[in-house]
């Protein structure tokens, strides 16, 4: 049986969450591989709301191993509050069944600031950050000054690396007219926490090639959608990480030969948190519809989603960039009440059709969507397990997306509950 990797092909928020929990019962070892804890999933199982963060999607279920590669920047004490919170809703969490990268990039309050600050200035284009240190964090990784996972368990050597780090922000600091940062209390603040985040460290790659000797099942598992991908994403209007497949393989240390079938997470229409171009956004009250219908706010921030029509072109074109296999099809249910239901195939810009989305943001955020029309089903859809118990006009437009984008529809998904899911291609079986 293949090993997985689940990719949001959107601008995120596709839904991944619960298609992550839904394959992860047929999964022996559930791995997120890029991203912070700006982007969560929620998750509905026997009517018990769970919200993650940085925890894999897997961490819910019993005998799973969860992993979060050295892909993934992490904010320790998020992390420790995650933990607690699903500790408390009877979610059992040792070192057995969850890894960290020890090479894992740390989050820490001068990232926080950073952030904060470069949002609310008046000199930069506003990004609409979660201004959770992101950022700032793959900045400091990028620019080898980073403190990993494993740089807590030496406080001598700690000591050394946060000065290399405070030499950089602190002349930042500086030019903004901000206080140094407090060495002393950021080292006791950490060393305070470690031994209990320590315990969960792992050589992840070396974990993971153990578990493809024992031919077990992998799943992974990434965060925001291909849109948001620092090179092939809105730039700069992106997330700080590469979101398309390659990020799996890089995030985690597994080789290429690993992935054997690539799941792209799409919502039947289309949803972006935050600033950047957005071609089909209905800025009026059929958006204000397709998002009350959809409850579309963010895990994380609770910050209202931007809604619009489904962009078959943006759809398509994710599906190459990461050689998808199959599309899990999300919230068809949220368009059951609408009449007139329209799909993006191709723009006009500068009077021109073209049939991909450029990479100018002054071209992005100038292309005008060019619409076909279907009918609405006026059915409800919700709950729906069976493809034969679909509206027709349900089963053209899922139809119209399979051959427009020339990806086969793995699963369709019709509500939040993991079962409600009609499953039309095993990705497990490849």
């Amino acid at each position: 049986m293949p090993n997985i990797a689940i990719i949001g092909s959107q601008w995120g928020d596709e839904g991944k969450g619960k298609i992550v929990d839904w394959l992860s019962e047929k999964a022996d070892v559930i791995v997120r591989f890029q991203g912070g804890h700006n982007a969560g999933h929620t998750l509905v199982v026997n009517n018990i709301t769970y919200k993650l963060k940085l925890l894999p999607s897997g961490i819910i279920r019993k005998n799973k191993i969860s992993i979060i590669g050295n892909g993934v920047v992490i904010d320790p004490w998020a992390l420790l509050e995650e933990i607690k919170q699903l500790e408390k809703l009877g979610i059992k969490i040792t070192n057995k069944n969850l890894f960290i990268a020890e090479n894992a990039t740390l989050i820490l309050p001068p990232h926080k600031e950073l952030d904060a600050i470069r949002e609310d200035s008046k000199n930069t284009d506003k990004i609409g950050t979660t201004r959770r240190g992101i950022g700032p964090a793959y900045e400091d990784k990028v620019g080898r000054r980073a403190i990993r996972l494993m740089d807590l368990a030496n406080k001598k050597n700690l000591s050394k690396k946060i000065n290399m780090m405070l030499f950089h922000h602190d002349s930042i600091r500086k030019g903004l007219k901000k206080n140094k940062i407090n060495k002393k209390k950021l080292i006791k603040d950490l060393v305070k926490i470690s031994s209990k985040i320590l315990k969960y460290s792992k050589p992840v790659w070396k974990k993971l090639e153990e578990f493809k000797k024992k031919k077990k099942k992998i799943l992974f598992e990434g965060a925001q959608g291909i849109l948001l991908d620092i090179d092939h994403g809105t730039y700069p209007f992106v997330t700080s990480s590469n979101t398309v497949v390659g990020s799996a393989l890089s995030g985690t240390g597994c080789g290429p030969k690993t992935i054997n079938y690539i799941l792209g997470i799409v919502k039947a229409y289309t949803t972006r948190v935050g600033e950047g171009p957005f071609p089909t956004e209905l800025k009026n009250e059929l958006g204000n519809r397709i998002g009350k219908r959809g409850n579309e706010f963010g895990t994380v921030t609770n910050r209202k989603r931007r809604c619009g029509w489904f962009d078959a072109v943006l759809v398509k074109q994710s599906c190459i960039i990461s050689g998808i296999n199959g599309i899990a099809l999300t919230k068809i249910d949220v368009l059951d009440h609408f009449k007139d239901i329209y799909v993006c195939v191709g723009y006009k810009l500068n009077g021109k059709k073209i049939n991909y989305f450029p990479s100018s943001l002054n071209d992005q955020f100038k292309v005008k969507p060019i619409y076909k029309r279907f009918k609405g089903w006026l059915k409800n859809t919700k709950g729906i397990k069976k493809w034969n118990d679909l509206p027709t006009n349900a089963k053209k437009y899922i139809n119209f997306i399979k051959s427009y984008c020339n990806v086969k529809i793995s699963s369709v998904s019709t509500s939040p509950k993991r079962e409600d899911t009609i499953l039309l291609q095993n990705p497990f079986k490849g």
